[in-house]
């Protein structure tokens, strides 16, 4: 008997808002609170994290209607496959991979920075050092790890890489119910002065609204796990638990921000370049609260690390049954009903990625930032150009594909601060070369499309 090779089918609502969520909001809120603070002091995070996520509302939106028009784990590339040119289509496809899989050797190198808030001896027997960051034995070995362990839960079935969303999910919100309400609770509003940095309240809140998107990419893994929907799922699920997942993360950056502010004065920890556990530690003078964070943060780490892997593949995954890379990349497994072959590749590509350690957590953030405001514009265009969305799908989604153009711009345009510099125009060269070497191997200009059965 032949065994199908599909994608297997049991994700719930729940799933789909812990994949949503919980690809989004990752450590970044402990690891690098000095770096927010200091571009925008907590007036300046707060309502950048705030504005910034009203502004991906209709973007939100727009990836509502299509992810339930066109159930596809291609997701962008499905939605510009109908209207525009095939390598449009593959090129968004190319760069939303980046999107995802930057996240996973961010995650990588970010748990042995965890691990040696506890653990000292990780910062212990150097290897080398890239862009003044020393890498060492043990937090190499960290991430090396934690990137077999996701590798393994993904490659053995979609019904794990749920339930530990689920979990991890769940658990995070419950940490961070208890220590922001102690924080609010203990702390005082006059750590927050003052509420912007040096540069001013609207340059404050611009740097940080910039890096919203990257901190913010992952509402959209909803659209590339739709195939993996159990029997009977109502489409508009979709899009209820992409619209929760991007409210839920605003609302969670703006808070977990104010409620470090409030319990720490906030210059002090950026000039000491203090972490948000610390920052707890030092107000409450206990390690109890800190231990609680950094659980939290362990926790958040697994599910953003797995809700992004899962994307990523399934994007790998969507171009290889569609002959825009090599066909290899498309196929699932008999058994475990996954994309073994592009779990391996981004395996590989992540193992790889965390040989360069601490030098990556902040730079990727800009790449990621620009990576998601390629996708999300296309997709957006992709609506409009489709037609049949009505007057107001189709203002939501001009305004979709605007609020993405400018995403693109502040990065691109030298004027503006905090756009790209030498070290984010090299890996993103380095990224799209790599992406047309796959374009001219796969033989891809001749090919016709691949949808998945069942597909609008």
């Amino acid at each position: 008997m032949t065994v199908p090779r599909t994608l297997h089918k049991t994700l719930g609502l729940l799933e789909y808002f812990t994949f949503g969520f919980g690809s989004m909001v990752g450590v970044g809120w402990l690891v690098v609170m000095d770096d927010w603070l200091g571009r925008g002091g907590p007036g300046g995070a707060m309502l950048g994290f705030l504005i910034g996520g009203l502004f991906l509302l209709p973007i939100a939106r727009t990836y509502a209607r299509l992810v339930r028009d066109v159930p596809d784990a291609g997701a962008e590339i499905a939605y510009t496959e109908r209207v525009f040119p095939r390598f449009f289509s593959f090129a968004t496809g190319w760069v939303m991979v980046l999107a995802y899989a930057i996240v996973c050797p961010w995650e990588a190198a970010a748990i042995g920075n965890l691990l040696a808030r506890v653990f000292p001896a990780m910062n212990e027997l150097p290897l080398y050092t890239i862009a003044g960051k020393v890498i060492t034995a043990p937090r190499l070995a960290a991430g090396l790890g934690l990137t077999a362990l996701v590798t393994v839960v993904n490659y053995r079935g979609i019904r794990p890489s749920g339930r530990l969303q689920d979990v991890t999910t769940l658990g995070l919100l419950a940490c961070f119910a208890v220590f922001a309400a102690l924080g609010f609770g203990r702390g005082s509003a006059a750590t927050l002065a003052p509420p912007f940095a040096a540069a001013g309240p609207f340059v404050s809140i611009l740097l940080v609204t910039q890096i919203v998107p990257y901190f913010m990419t992952g509402f959209e893994s909803v659209a590339k796990a739709s195939e993996e929907a159990r029997p009977g799922f109502d489409p508009r699920g979709f899009g209820r638990a992409i619209t929760l997942a991007v409210l839920a993360g605003s609302a969670f950056y703006v808070l977990v921000v104010g409620a470090v502010s409030f319990v720490y004065p906030w210059r002090e920890l950026v000039a000491n370049h203090l972490g948000t556990e610390a920052a707890f530690a030092r107000a409450f003078g206990s390690r109890g609260i800190a231990h609680l964070i950094l659980g939290a943060a362990f926790l958040s780490l697994f599910k953003v690390m797995n809700g992004n892997f899962v994307a990523a593949t399934r994007m790998l995954m969507a171009l290889g049954r569609r002959g825009l890379v090599h066909r290899s990349l498309g196929a699932v497994h008999p058994r475990h009903g996954t994309p073994g072959a592009a779990i391996l590749l981004l395996a590989g590509l992540t193992a790889a990625a965390a040989f360069l350690g601490d030098a990556l957590l902040v730079p990727v953030t800009e790449v990621g930032s620009l990576a998601a405001g390629v996708g999300w514009c296309a997709a957006c265009a992709a609506f409009v150009r489709r037609g049949g969305g009505g007057v107001g799908g189709t203002a939501l989604a001009i305004t979709g594909s605007l609020v993405s153009l400018a995403i693109i711009l502040m990065k691109v345009i030298p004027a503006v601060p905090g756009s790209f510099t030498a070290p984010e125009w090299i890996a993103l060269a380095a990224w799209c070369g790599l992406g047309l070497a796959f374009w001219l191997l796969s033989g891809s200009s001749g090919r016709g499309v691949s949808a998945p059965a069942g597909s609008a």
